[in-house]
């Protein structure tokens, strides 16, 4: 969702090189984003998913790398409840004399350039918009606000016959379900998955495929499980690349918010989206959508957890509303390719 703001730096009048910083989890989907040059991977202390131990030397090496890279400017991203300064602080040391983010309170000299923190208490926005609009404030913009992800051709290659081997004919029609999520909070409930996939098929005649880590193949083979409809999984089977590869090469997705529902919109594939009320920053961007889920009193929670304990927002989803949102987008889709 940074992507359209990295375009915006990547079009600045001395088209800058662009070096992305980011965790372990972050430098694979980094290598699939064209307006980044290079990745440098760093485990923060300040990030909940870092596993290392306590050891500075990691942090003072990429001090001297980044002060011996000469970087130019440094520009934070962060989602709105996250503190730029630790990452602020560690551009100062490096002496990288422009530094732009965000920021709840007065950074004095660790920010060069401060855009103040003003969400959620007095406005809410897409979170492509945020960032944007912080980039937006030294002058950087762009006219395409779409994501961007490249698919490598070697991943491309590969995808249809691991579908081919996981079952899939190719030849008939066929949507990719994503039934997993990493916060408990955005999961639709499995059994309820089930009952799409299985009026996916008796209603449209679609074939069905679920994608997903290894660590989901339980939860996907528990769906398959509880019903007689026959659907193919490929979790577990895939990397990054091919999941992004997959994803263009589908008709639709239809999936919890996470992460490969903005993989489908970079790579401009429909989406019908199970949208938990934790929050409203993430829905699809730039593609055909339905955003699916429940009214419900306690919205913009932001909880990984139900703090009520119900999961109204999502629970309260019936599958027919998910198929019949998935028949208007394949009918949209169909209408376009015609057209095209």
């Amino acid at each position: 969702m940074t992507t359209p703001a990295l375009r915006a730096l990547k079009g600045l009048g001395s088209r800058p090189c662009l070096t992305l910083l980011t965790s372990v989890r972050g430098r694979e989907v980094g290598r699939l984003i064209p307006e980044v040059d290079d990745v440098l991977v760093y485990d923060s202390p300040w990030m909940k998913a870092t596993e290392r131990r306590l050891d500075v030397r990691a942090d003072l090496d990429l001090i001297a790398r980044l002060k011996a890279e000469k970087f130019s400017a440094a520009v934070i991203f962060t989602v709105f409840s996250q503190n730029p300064l630790p990452a602020a602080f560690l551009c100062f040391l490096a002496e990288i004399p422009l530094r732009l983010a965000y920021c709840r309170e007065n950074p004095y000299q660790l920010l060069s350039d401060w855009v103040p923190e003003t969400e959620p208490e007095q406005q809410v926005r897409h979170e492509v918009r945020r960032q944007l609009e912080l980039v937006k404030s030294i002058g950087a913009c762009v006219q395409d606000e779409r994501m961007s992800l490249c698919v490598p051709p070697e991943a491309a290659e590969r995808v249809p016959t691991i579908l081919e081997r996981a079952g899939l004919d190719l030849d008939q029609p066929w949507v990719v379900i994503h039934p997993g999520a990493s916060a408990p909070s955005r999961r639709y409930p499995a059994e309820r998955f089930a009952e799409v996939a299985a009026l996916i098929h008796a209603r449209l005649g679609y074939q069905v495929v679920f994608s997903g880590s290894a660590s989901e193949i339980e939860l996907i083979e528990g769906i398959r499980e509880a019903i007689s409809t026959p659907t193919l999984s490929i979790a577990g089977a895939m990397d990054l690349a091919e999941l992004a590869g997959l994803l263009r090469l589908a008709p639709l997705l239809i999936s919890n918010n996470t992460g490969p529902v903005h993989i489908a919109a970079a790579v401009g594939t429909p989406v019908v989206d199970l949208y938990a009320l934790t929050n409203p920053q993430h829905t699809p961007w730039g593609v055909e959508n339905r955003v699916l889920f429940h009214e419900v009193p306690c919205r913009n929670c932001y909880r990984s957890v139900c703090p009520e304990g119900h999961h109204h927002c999502l629970a309260l989803v019936e599958p027919l509303e998910v198929v019949n949102a998935a028949e208007e987008l394949l009918h949209v889709s169909a209408l376009q390719s015609r057209k095209a």
